[in-house]
């Protein structure tokens, strides 16, 4: 398979991710279909919008409009099932292939936009881990990112196996298949077994 026609797939994979859960969050918050249909888009969007704009490019929307597929499919699922229930086990595992997509897609970005490493890095993990932020915080939900599940820690450690890989040109399929992996792994166990970061005066 050509590999910007795998690159674009996947995009479009970790897209329709997001906004499922982004559409299933917002329905179990009670919003209409009109705020089902704005929180789906920010929460699949935003990550790669604010990736490029620090990066002085265009947004991935505005470059790639095929993108506004997953999240139309997203909401009409959701529309469709009618469920208020909290996300179950399948969307929580779509979300994690959704941030080993965005972690490995954003350094790969990045890098090829002349990001020096450390700011490679920190971009996979932007472009992986905002829109989940800003959807939690405009459905007036704790954000997952900072208290739980070790998501920024898995996204990080992801974007930091791309970013040495290439460093050392090892193979890219081989290098962004090990990043991806690293991500799903890291936030599997961590929900498995509960996983978290410190907390200050925790005991």
């Amino acid at each position: 398979m050509d590999l910007e026609l795998l690159v674009n797939i996947l995009d479009l994979a970790g897209t329709f991710a997001f906004a499922l859960v982004g559409a299933r969050i917002a329905a179990d918050k009670g919003l209409d279909y009109g705020g089902i249909a704005f929180i789906a888009a920010i929460a699949s969007l935003s990550g790669g919008t604010f990736r490029n704009l620090l990066l002085g490019e265009r947004p991935p929307w505005v470059l790639h409009t095929w993108l506004f597929a997953g999240v139309v499919i997203a909401v009409l699922i959701t529309l469709a099932i009618q469920r208020t229930s909290p996300v179950g086990r399948l969307v929580l595992t779509l979300d994690t292939i959704g941030l080993a997509v965005c972690s490995v897609s954003g350094a790969q970005f990045a890098l090829t936009h002349g990001a020096p490493f450390l700011a490679a890095v920190f971009l996979g993990l932007i472009g992986a881990v905002t829109g989940g932020l800003l959807r939690d915080v405009l459905c007036q939900v704790e954000p997952v990112l900072l208290h739980r599940e070790t998501i920024g820690t898995s996204c990080l450690a992801g974007s930091l196996v791309y970013v040495t890989g290439d460093y050392f040109e090892l193979n890219s399929g081989f290098v962004a298949l090990s990043a991806g992996f690293v991500v799903i792994i890291v936030r599997e166990l961590s929900i498995r077994f509960d996983w978290h970061l410190p907390k200050v005066g925790a005991r």
